[in-house]
């Protein structure tokens, strides 16, 4: 069955889900490749079996942990637009791409060998994530906070390099300040 296909899962099924995921995301930002699956069951409260319901593979637990990273920070954009002005919206969500590179660089390897064997974890993700941003730059158009002349895919440039040049906690401080000045120079009247 496709995953489109499949049947919602129940409520209680539906958390066991998210809190394997959040064990695993935090195991394989730590370990890598090396995460042990008994280890995240137990973390996330469930039995190794649960876990093997829900991603029969390592791999499938792996490129479910990507998607699900890729999904909550596309859905903060909205989320974030609703309760902040759109300037600190888009300061807010660059510092949730941080967090969510951080965690893809603790699995890049363990993505790159899915990607391998002809599998493509990463399907849509550039898309959502530009999609996230234009959102997020075209509110801050709107209100007249940023220049009109910087395309969306310009800023996912910029964040990926800061990110992927800064990835990880030894260098949050750096990545902090880069992101600073990439949204300075964003301003109207830069």
């Amino acid at each position: 069955m496709s995953e489109g296909a499949r049947r919602p899962l129940r409520a209680d099924a539906q958390r066991n889900r998210e809190k394997i995921l959040a064990a695993a995301v935090r195991a394989f930002t730590t370990e890598g490749l090396d995460a042990h699956l008994e280890r995240i069951a137990k973390e996330a409260g469930v039995g190794s079996a649960t876990l093997y319901r829900h991603f029969p593979t390592r791999e499938a637990l792996i490129e479910a942990v990507y998607r699900n990273e890729v999904a909550q920070l596309c859905d903060a954009a909205p989320a974030l637009l609703a309760e902040k002005a759109p300037m600190d919206a888009l300061h807010a969500w660059t510092r949730l791409f941080l967090d969510y590179v951080t965690a893809k660089y603790g699995m890049i390897d363990a993505l790159r060998s899915i990607a391998a064997t002809g599998a493509n974890p990463y399907g849509h993700s550039r898309e959502l994530i530009q999609a996230a941003i234009a959102s997020l730059m075209d509110a801050c158009v709107d209100a007249g906070t940023i220049r009109r002349d910087i395309r969306p895919s310009d800023v996912a440039a910029a964040l990926e390099g800061i990110a992927y040049t800064s990835a990880g906690t030894d260098h949050r401080e750096q990545a902090e300040r880069l992101l600073d000045l990439t949204l300075d120079g964003l301003t109207v009247g830069a």
